[in-house]
């Protein structure tokens, strides 16, 4: 059982130069206590992603870190220059000692394209041919593409990422499609939705897979969660039902200007998110009693904690991280 964190890096009170520094001392911690790798949105001209450009944050924690592996999840490709992007990867690959892990989407917020000056109805067809050309500039010398979006010719690849033949790559799912596809790409996976539907995200995926691959490990199949762990259940509910509501005003930032709702809407309350499984807060026992739960009906072998989120303090998320290594990690059990 391996365990991983999600961050959206949202804003809060801090002025951003302290905001920033409190969460690279959050990631070391995260390193200490043995999470295999550290997960990054990206978002645009919205308080929910203050990391916009994620190979600027990710360079700063390849710095920071020595074992911990983290990466996007995901560069939305529409919104990326691809020979840029492929020489970013690159180049934090290598400042990390090979630690870096790739996830490409099309962006979760067509609001945010339509910011960028791109066509959202565009957007499907960028991320298929920029992550086409991104991986083939990832292990040619040289890259010629022709397509829709992108036309090169010859482009000499002078940088190359450290793992071979590319750094891991991560998909975000929601739907059994979405699952297939990633199977048949060899991609690891994160879900956000239902242990129940990311049952059937997992079961197809591992279908998929075996007729591949046989007996062949999968790769890592991925369950998110808001977790806020306290001394007690009443300390711990507390701070969470405090801090999510902040959360949720900078996820809904883009929807109140632009009237378009998310695309993956969340739920206001911190109770109600716990109501529909996408949330705990709790003393260890709850915590780690709920996620068993989670972890028993997903089938999944990868969890994955948002620990950082809203208005929690840094010495919040420590203890949460704190509690989680010492009394719920050691007692969970994932699926093969």
């Amino acid at each position: 059982m391996e365990y991983g964190i999600f961050d959206h890096l949202d804003r809060n009170d801090l002025p951003l130069n302290e905001y920033y520094e409190a969460r690279l001392k959050l990631i070391e911690a995260y390193e200490r206590a043995g999470f295999y790798a550290y997960h990054l949105a990206e978002h645009h001209s919205t308080p929910i992603g203050m990391a916009p450009s994620p190979s600027v944050f990710l360079a700063a924690i390849a710095q920071r870190t020595k074992t911990l592996r983290f990466g996007p999840m995901v560069y939305a490709l529409p919104l990326h220059h691809p020979l840029r992007l492929i020489e970013e990867i690159c180049m934090v690959d290598q400042l990390s000692g090979g630690r870096l892990e790739i996830g490409f989407g099309r962006g979760s917020s067509p609001t945010e394209n339509a910011l960028y000056g791109q066509d959202p109805a565009l957007a499907q067809d960028m991320y298929t041919e920029g992550r086409e050309l991104i991986l083939q500039g990832l292990t040619q010398k040289t890259l010629s593409y022709e397509g829709k979006h992108y036309k090169y010719k010859d482009v000499p690849m002078e940088l190359e990422p450290l793992q071979k033949p590319h750094p891991p790559m991560w998909y975000g799912v929601h739907s059994v499609e979405a699952a297939e596809r990633a199977a048949k790409q060899n991609l690891n996976m994160v879900s956000l939705d239902s242990a129940k539907d990311t049952r059937s995200f997992n079961d197809k995926y591992r279908e998929t897979w075996r007729a591949l691959h046989g007996d062949k490990p999968t790769g890592k199949l991925g369950l998110s969660r808001f977790i806020v762990i306290a001394d007690s259940d009443q300390e711990a509910m507390t701070i969470a039902r405090r801090a999510y509501p902040v959360w949720h005003r900078n996820f809904y930032f883009l929807a109140r200007l632009s009237g378009r709702m998310p695309t993956h809407p969340r739920e206001p309350e911190f109770d109600r998110m716990m109501d529909i499984g996408q949330a705990i807060a709790g003393k260890p026992e709850t915590v780690r009693q709920f996620l068993q739960s989670q972890l028993d009906e997903s089938a999944a072998n990868y969890l994955v904690g948002q620990m950082a989120f809203g208005d929690l303090s840094l010495a919040e998320s420590l203890r949460t991280v704190e509690l989680f290594q010492k009394e719920v990690m050691p007692q969970l059990k994932g699926n093969a």
